[in-house]
C-alpha cells in the first residue's frame, strides 16, 4: 500500500513490541480502573475478542461502554450487553451510502442486530458513528434521524474523511466538498432549530425537578442529539468551560494498548515518543494541541484532532479547507443557534438537560 510511506517512521518511534492481541492481565485492568471510570472497548472489531470483554467485565469494577461495526452485536449475551452503558455503531447514512464505503451486507446487519438488541430490552444510548466522504451530510443525517425514530439509534455523531492520510489529498475535490459540506451543515443547522421550535413549553406551574401529569412528554422536546452541535453549542453557552480537546484526547481520554502503555488516542497508540504512562505507573503526561494558539477557534475547537496536528500528513492549503469547515460550523453554531436556544430556554420550551450529552465516549465533537 502506497500509504505506507507516509515519513511518520521518521518522527515517531514506534514500538515493534507490542502484540497483535492483547496481553493485559485483567488483575492490572481492576487494580489501574476506579469504579467511576469508563472503559470503552474499540479496536479494530472489538467483539471478535468477545470472551475477553466478558472476562473483563466480569472481573473489573467500573462502567463500560464500546464501539462497534455493529456486525457481532447479536453475539453479545443478555447479561454482558446490559453492562454496556453506550455504543458508538458505524453506519454512513442511507442503506446505499452504507454499502459504498462498508460493504453491500453490512446496513442490513446492523439494522437487524440493532432490532435484536432492543428486543432483549437494551435502553442504553447507541449513537450512529458516520464517517462523511462527500459533502451531503444533511441527506445522510436525515435518514439516520429516520432511524432513530424507528427506535434503532438515539445519537448521531459526523467526522469527514480528511487529513488522516498522506496521499488522499486532491485540492481541487477537497475544495469541492467543503463548499457541500458547509451548505449542507447550513441545511442541518435550520433543521435542528426548526425542530427545537416545535417543541411545547413547559408548564410554568412545574416545580424544579418535578415532573406532573401535564408537563410535557420527552418526545414533544425536540433536541435531536447531534453530538457536533451539543459539543459546540456547550462551550458557547459555558456550559462546558474546558478548552482542550473536546474528544478528551491526552487530558481525559487515554487508550490501553495490547501491552498495557497509555497513549492519548487510540490512532496514535504503541508510540514510544508519543506515551502517556502505563497501567501500572498510571498516567505520567498529558498532551495538548500545539501550534493553534493565535486562532480564535481554539478555545472552542480545541485543535480539532491531535493525530491529525501530529502526523500533519496533508499540506497546509488542504489544513486550511479542513479548518474552514470547522469555523464554518462553530460560526455556525454561534450566530443561528445559540440566540435561538437562549431565547427557548427563557420561554420554556426546553431545559438545559434537553442538551445533554455524554463527554469523551468516542465521539470527537470536532469532526
Amino acid at each position: 500500500m502506497e500509504e505506507f510511506d507516509n515519513g511518520l517512521e521518521k518522527k515517531w518511534d514506534y514500538d515493534m513490541k507490542t502484540p497483535i492481541h492483547s496481553e493485559v492481565p485483567v488483575e492490572k485492568l481492576k487494580k489501574f480502573l476506579k469504579s467511576e471510570d469508563v472503559l470503552i472497548f474499540y479496536g479494530g472489531e472489538p467483539l471478535i475478542m468477545l470472551d475477553k470483554i466478558k472476562k473483563i467485565i466480569d472481573n473489573v469494577d467500573c462502567r463500560f461502554m464500546i464501539q462497534t461495526n455493529g456486525m457481532l452485536l447479536d453475539k453479545i449475551p443478555k447479561n454482558y450487553l446490559m453492562k454496556l452503558e453506550k455504543m458508538l455503531v458505524s453506519i454512513d447514512g442511507t442503506k446505499e451510502k452504507d454499502s459504498s464505503t462498508k460493504g453491500p451486507t453490512h446496513y442490513d446487519k446492523i439494522i437487524s442486530n440493532l432490532k435484536e438488541i432492543r428486543s432483549k430490552g437494551y435502553k442504553g444510548e447507541i449513537v450512529a458513528r458516520m464517517v462523511i466522504t462527500e459533502g451531503d451530510v444533511y441527506e445522510q443525517v436525515m435518514h439516520l434521524v429516520e432511524l432513530i425514530n424507528k427506535g434503532f439509534f438515539d445519537s448521531v455523531h459526523w467526522q469527514i474523511d480528511a487529513g488522516f492520510y498522506k496521499n488522499d489529498f486532491d485540492l481541487e475535490k477537497f475544495s469541492k466538498f467543503v463548499k457541500e459540506y458547509n451548505d449542507s451543515i447550513d441545511e442541518l443547522l435550520d433543521f435542528w432549530i426548526r425542530e427545537i421550535e416545535k417543541s411545547v413549553a413547559i408548564p410554568s406551574h412545574s416545580a424544579p425537578g418535578t415532573r406532573t401529569p401535564n408537563e410535557v412528554s420527552e418526545k414533544n422536546r425536540r433536541v435531536w442529539k447531534f453530538y457536533p452541535f451539543l459539543g459546540i453549542l456547550a462551550r458557547l453557552m459555558g456550559w462546558d468551560n474546558n478548552k482542550k480537546l473536546p474528544c478528551g484526547a491526552g487530558h481525559s481520554n487515554f487508550s490501553i494498548n495490547t501491552k498495557g502503555d497509555l497513549s492519548a488516542c487510540p490512532i496514535m497508540n504503541s508510540v514510544k515518543n508519543l506515551y502517556c504512562g502505563d497501567i501500572e505507573k498510571g498516567i505520567t503526561r498529558e498532551r495538548e494541541i500545539s501550534g493553534c494558539n493565535t486562532c480564535k477557534y481554539l478555545k472552542v475547537c480545541g485543535g480539532r484532532c491531535l493525530y491529525w496536528r501530529e502526523a500533519k500528513l496533508w499540506p497546509k492549503e488542504g489544513d486550511d479547507l479542513i479548518c474552514e469547515t470547522i469555523k464554518h460550523l462553530i460560526d455556525g453554531i454561534r450566530e443561528k443557534v445559540v440566540p435561538k436556544v437562549k431565547q427557548f430556554l427563557e420561554s420554556g420550551k426546553v431545559k438545559k438537560e434537553d442538551f445533554d450529552f455524554e463527554k469523551y465516549f468516542g465521539p470527537e465533537i470536532i469532526p
